[in-house]
């Protein structure tokens, strides 16, 4: 939490990358879902975003970040041994994401993303409040 002068920045700064980690997401859900055509270049470029902002909101949860204008689950902050086994299969879905991307086949794009996506639901549904 070092970088954060206050709690209410690492709010902000991880509720700003996972916003922007979804939209890149979406992006390749639209094309995975046939919404939009499949561009290999586009969903490659995408999937490599969300890979590199996998990592980056965790360093956010830390003390006191529970408070304010969050969505976070105060489960995070009592299971933590839970909550960062769920970002590391996250991060090991996307990553996989990335890969099966970088290959330019829409099919393996298609199971990746259904990977990913099951295990972002799995977070959202253990530790977000909606």
């Amino acid at each position: 939490m070092a970088q954060f002068q206050k709690a209410e920045d690492a709010v902000k700064y991880r509720k700003s990358v996972l916003t922007v980690m979804g939209h890149h997401f979406g992006r390749i859900g639209a094309m995975a879902n046939g919404r939009v055509p499949f561009d290999a270049q586009v969903a490659a470029d995408n999937a490599a975003l969300v890979e590199t902002l996998s990592k980056l909101p965790f360093v956010a949860f830390g003390e006191g970040t529970d408070k304010g204008e969050t969505r976070a689950k105060p489960d995070i902050w009592t299971d933590q041994a839970k909550f960062k086994q769920a970002a590391e299969k996250m991060q090991a879905e996307v990553a996989k994401l990335s890969a099966a991307a970088k290959t330019g086949n829409l099919d393996s794009v298609k199971e990746a993303f259904g990977a990913a996506g099951k295990s972002c639901k799995a977070c959202h549904d253990a530790f977000r409040k909606d």
